[in-house]
């Protein structure tokens, strides 16, 4: 497709003109028509308001009922949209992104969930995207902002969910990227009882999403954490629909280690992950007679083969986990559950953790245009490179991973081995050829 990618639409915000907007709109509709509820949403960077206005015009114009929730998680939206009976969701938002991009994200109902919009409806707005025609806006009503009752749902949801559980006397350090979930964080830790500490959580819609913080930039958490003595630090991306964490020591826990231990929490037997995990959690579930399913990159992916095969929990190293009865990845979510094992185990994170012994990988990013991510798929000269790089990997017993970005202009070339410094080396060797290749 033209303009989906692996999580929606994303580009840079001045792509999201009125009119492309309109676009959207009139294209939901040819997929489901006109007597359809639609719940608005997104996260804090600065163009997420004016899109947000800009949506809303568009819905007036068509006759759409709409509200608006302003600034909400990803999941929150996902979850509220489908418990207040509405029929779609339109989540503004680039999700781990600097604040210059932004993206649109749209769920339906599903039959128990809100889901991802389908495969059809992408295409129909795709085609409606390509349309030439244009069309008249009417003033927009200004809606009752219904932030508040979606927020509280959520909250809800979330203590529901955990069921009895203190977090007393456990000092946990926060970083909310900026992002949306600035507007729950500390509110629902202390709720249940937890001593924290919470940095770049200003919920205003500006510039700071993402910016050098959250679980992107890690640095000033672990610093947080180990000049304080906290237990362990939580870091959520811009949108919260993912989260890494840092133990006492500074280290950090990425998202393979959290699925493996919330699997052995939660005494799971079965686990979906993508081809970018550790070897070390592939070592640890075939040692435990935990079956693992690989899927393609993407958590839509994974979601579709915990639907398909009936598996509880699943999701990628980059920290987006979906727990057991949950339609997609929710990074609140998933450091509460940690948060609970960590209470009830009376272990800390960095014990909890230790449970699979990683291997050694590497992952470098180089820019890359759309023709160059092309290119990437279709040259011979590519293929062969690949292919004489996988053989020099067996030296080290290692794999290799080299796949376009399906949400920024990038290539990732991702190593793993037995040995740190070759594969580092080989990796840079890689970056270089492949681009003079491309």
């Amino acid at each position: 497709m033209k303009y989906f990618g692996t999580d929606g639409i994303r580009q840079s915000a001045d792509f999201f003109t009125t009119e492309f907007l309109i676009k959207i709109v009139r294209g939901l509709i040819d997929y489901a028509g006109d007597d359809i509820k639609v719940l608005l949403g997104g996260d804090t960077r600065e163009s997420t308001e004016w899109i947000l206005a800009d949506l809303e015009t568009a819905l007036e114009s068509f006759g759409i009922d709409y509200t608006n929730v302003g600034v909400l998680p990803t999941p929150a939206i996902n979850y509220c949209f489908y418990q207040m009976s509405y029929d779609f969701a339109i989540d503004v938002t680039a999700s781990h992104n600097p604040y210059h991009d932004n993206g649109i994200k749209i769920f339906e109902r599903g039959q128990k969930f809100g889901e991802k919009l389908s495969e059809k409806g992408c295409e129909i707005i795709e085609k409606a995207l390509t349309n030439a025609q244009t069309y008249a806006l009417t003033s927009t009503t200004i809606r009752e902002d219904s932030h508040s009752e979606a927020l509280e749902r959520y909250i809800a949801h979330l203590l529901q969910y955990l069921g009895d559980i203190s977090f007393k006397d456990l000092k946990i350090g926060l970083d909310c990227a900026n992002g949306a979930t600035s507007v729950i964080n500390k509110t629902i830790f202390e709720q249940l009882g937890a001593n924290v500490t919470l940095i770049n959580s200003d919920q205003s819609y500006g510039t700071k999403i993402n910016h050098g913080c959250g679980s992107t930039h890690l640095e000033s958490l672990q610093k947080l954490v180990t000049e304080n003595h906290l237990d362990f630090g939580i870091a959520f991306d811009g949108d919260g629909d993912r989260c890494l964490m840092i133990d006492e020591k500074g280290e950090t826990i990425d998202g393979d280690q959290i699925i493996a231990i919330l699997a052995n929490y939660l005494k799971l037997d079965s686990i979906a992950i993508t081809v970018m995990a550790n070897q070390g959690l592939l070592n640890w579930a075939k040692d435990n007679q935990i079956r693992t399913e690989i899927t393609s990159v993407g958590d839509s992916n994974v979601a579709a083969a915990m639907k398909t095969s009936h598996i509880p929990i699943g999701g990628e190293q980059s920290g987006h986990i979906i727990l057991p009865n949950e339609p997609t990845g929710d990074g609140m979510l998933t450091a509460l559950m940690v948060t609970k094992a960590i209470s009830e185990t009376k272990k800390s994170l960095r014990t909890l953790a230790n449970i699979i012994t990683k291997s050694p990988q590497v992952i470098v990013n180089m820019p890359a245009t759309p023709e160059q991510k092309q290119t990437l798929k279709d040259s011979d000269t590519v293929k062969k490179l690949l292919l004489d790089y996988n053989q020099k990997l067996k030296s080290v017993e290692g794999r290799l991973l080299v796949r376009p970005s399906g949400t920024e202009p990038l290539i990732r070339i991702t190593m793993w081995g037995n040995n740190a410094e070759s594969i580092n080396t080989l990796a840079e060797e890689l970056k270089n050829k492949l681009g003079d290749a491309l």
